[in-house]
């Protein structure tokens, strides 16, 4: 087969549509898991239409802070300098949990301390649900 331009093109235009098509189906999976993440949350601390109105505003927030803390941990500082330094991993995990509590305190004014200290249990067992779900997809 002899390739010219037009078929070069031709190429080209699939593997982008392919590849942009790819992250669209990721980006409808990870909508899909955040919105049963959601739905999960709500009915595990029993959330009014009200709470849940006031509360999800700051749990996205909270769930980018840790995000963007997560992410420096794994990639912005290296795991060995040139001058045989590492990274202070333990440093992150205090961020993690100082954020951890700065919004614990935010949760209770919106929901009340008792399920503000029991949403990150609903956190984890939601991991532990997802985690699980996974593992019987693949068997």
């Amino acid at each position: 087969m002899m390739f010219n331009k037009k078929n070069i093109w031709i190429t080209l235009f699939f593997s982008i549509f392919s590849i942009a098509l790819g992250f669209a189906q990721d980006r409808n999976r990870f909508q899909a898991i955040e919105n049963e993440k959601i739905a999960y949350i709500t009915k595990e601390l029993d959330l009014t239409p009200k709470e849940a109105q006031q509360f999800f505003p700051l749990y996205n927030e909270y769930s980018q802070t840790l995000w963007d803390i997560r992410r420096e941990k794994l990639n912005g500082a290296p795991k060995n300098s040139f001058r045989g330094r590492s990274r202070d991993v333990l440093q992150y995990d205090a961020k993690e949990v100082q954020i951890k509590k700065e919004y614990r305190a935010k949760f209770a004014k919106v929901i009340g301390s008792a399920r503000a200290s029991q949403f990150f249990e609903v956190e984890q067992e939601f991991r532990e649900h997802l985690y699980k779900s996974l593992q019987n997809r693949r068997k």
